[in-house]
C-alpha cells in the first residue's frame, strides 16, 4: 500500500468531479484507484483520466493509504461493513462524502478505532465550485488532514468544523443550498415570461443577473447586506421589489425552509445509524 495512492469506492458524479479535479490539479493518475459495480462508468474514467480500476472495493482498500467513500448513504452501512476486514488490517484514511452519515456509525461498521474525515461537498463541486465543509475524528493526524483537504479543494473551497453536529447545519445551507438558488432563478425567469420577455431572454438575463451577483459578493469583503443597500436606491425599483418581498415573509419563508433542511439531516443521520 503506497501512502500517495488514493482509493475511490463508487465512481459516481461526485467521485469523478474529485478526480477529475486532482489530476487537474497535478496528481498522478497512477496513484489514483477507483472500484464501481458499473463496468461502463469505470471504463470511462480510466479513459478521461488514465486512473487504475480496481475489480473490487477490496482491492481499491488494500492499494490506498486514503479511500474515499463515495456511495450513497444508503448503502453506505452494507459497503463498510464488507470493507471491514481490509480496513482493520491496513488502517487507511477514510474519507466519507455521503450526507447523512455519521463518523460514529462509519467508525463501527469498520471495526473502530479508525482516522475518519467525514465531509459535506454541494453539487457545484461539479464544476470546480464546490464548498465542503470537514469534521475529522480524534484519530486523524495532521498529515491525514492535509490530504484530505487537498481531495475536497480540488473542486472548490473548504472549512474545517470541530463539532460533527455542524454538519447538519452545512447541509441545510450549503449542501442543499443550490437548490434554493435554482429555485429563486425558476421564479425570476417564469415572472420575465409573465411580464413579456421571451424564455430565452428571460433565461439569460436571470442566468447572468445570478452569476453577477454571486461575483461580486464572492469578490467583496462586505458583507451581502451592505452590497443590497448600495444597489438599493430610495424610492426605486428595487427598493419597492424588496419592500413588497419582505411585507410577504420572505425572511421567515426562507429561514424556515434552511432549519427544516437542518432538521430532515438530522433525521436521516438518525435513520442511515440503524
Amino acid at each position: 500500500m503506497s501512502d500517495s495512492n488514493i482509493g475511490f469506492i463508487g465512481g459516481g458524479n461526485m467521485a469523478t468531479s474529485l478526480i477529475g479535479g486532482l489530476v487537474a490539479n497535478g496528481t498522478s493518475p497512477g496513484s489514483i484507484w477507483v472500484s464501481d459495480p458499473d463496468t461502463p462508468k469505470l471504463d470511462d474514467l480510466v479513459r478521461r483520466f488514465g486512473v487504475n480500476a480496481a475489480a473490487d472495493n477490496r482491492g481499491v482498500a488494500s492499494r490506498c493509504a486514503t479511500v474515499v467513500l463515495a456511495v450513497k448513504p444508503q448503502i453506505m452501512h452494507t459497503v463498510v461493513q464488507e470493507l471491514a476486514p481490509v480496513l482493520g488490517e491496513h488502517a487507511p484514511l477514510l474519507v466519507s462524502i455521503a450526507a447523512g452519515v455519521r463518523e460514529a456509525d462509519i467508525n463501527r461498521w469498520a471495526g473502530g478505532d479508525m482516522a475518519i474525515v467525514r465531509t459535506m461537498p454541494n453539487t457545484p463541486a461539479l464544476v470546480g465550485c464546490g464548498a465542503t465543509a470537514l469534521c475529522a475524528n480524534a484519530k486523524v493526524d495532521t498529515g491525514q488532514r492535509d490530504r484530505a483537504d487537498a481531495i475536497l479543494k480540488a473542486v472548490g473551497i473548504t472549512i474545517w468544523v470541530d463539532d460533527e453536529a455542524q454538519l447538519d447545519a452545512v447541509t441545510a445551507l450549503s449542501g442543499s443550498g443550490p437548490a434554493y438558488y435554482f429555485l429563486l432563478m425558476e421564479i425570476m425567469q417564469a415572472t420575465g415570461e409573465a411580464m413579456g420577455l421571451d424564455a430565452d431572454a428571460a433565461r439569460r438575463l436571470t442566468l447572468q443577473t445570478a452569476l453577477g451577483a454571486a461575483r461580486i459578493a464572492n469578490e467583496s469583503d462586505e458583507p451581502p447586506g451592505v452590497l443590497r443597500e448600495r444597489v438599493t436606491s430610495p424610492g426605486g425599483t428595487t427598493e419597492r421589489a424588496l419592500v413588497t418581498m419582505r411585507d410577504g415573509g420572505i425572511d421567515k419563508v426562507v429561514a424556515d425552509g434552511i432549519h427544516g433542511a437542518r432538521q430532515r439531516s438530522i433525521e436521516l443521520g438518525d435513520a442511515f445509524g440503524d
